[in-house]
């Protein structure tokens, strides 16, 4: 396999490729250069979104359940069942995150008027607020996206990964985001 050669300059993964090119003589290098750079950018963009949770003293769980609460719309409501469900919690875990966040006033349980043994958990206006900064910030942040590539390029790059999820995808199901 030979060296890839980009009009750019290099980046770290090249050094990388490099390496491999001379132990791995066989591995693709355009494929390998692809996942590995991927890889790297979401430990960068996963390394922005924890400094912004800390900023706001959230945890990355937290975030997720006022995530789902504002996914669902208007009311922002959801029962702990189908919360814990999605978040891939126990009750007993669901319980623990859910009492810590009502007693910092961003969630608050209303009784469910469908099951008088139920409740359904509603995000608090400061918690709303909490979360569209906790977004506002990690979006000025991610915002290098378009410092980096033109208006073209990221329709082009969008679209080039859309093939790749859909691919993905068919081969191994989903995986659900907003978790």
């Amino acid at each position: 396999m030979t060296k890839i050669r980009s009009p750019v300059e290099p980046d770290s993964v090249d050094v990388s490729l490099d390496v491999w090119s001379r132990e791995l003589p066989d591995l693709d290098l355009g494929i390998e250069g692809i996942v590995e750079r991927i890889d790297k950018l979401k430990h960068y963009v996963d390394r922005a979104m924890q400094e912004t949770l800390e900023a706001y003293d959230l945890s990355h769980g937290e975030w997720k359940l006022l995530a789902n609460l504002r996914w669902g719309g208007p009311p922002y409501r959801g029962k702990p069942g189908k919360l814990a469900k999605r978040l891939g919690l126990s009750s007993g875990a669901m319980t623990n995150r859910l009492d810590n966040m009502e007693r910092r006033g961003v969630i608050r349980r209303i009784d469910d008027p469908d099951d008088r043994r139920g409740v359904i958990i509603e995000i608090t206006d400061e918690g709303r607020r909490l979360w569209d900064e906790t977004v506002g910030a990690q979006a000025e942040k991610e915002a290098v996206v378009g410092y980096a590539l033109t208006l073209e390029e990221r329709e082009q790059l969008n679209e080039l990964l859309r093939r790749l999820m859909r691919v993905f995808e068919a081969e191994h199901g989903p995986i659900r985001k907003v978790e």
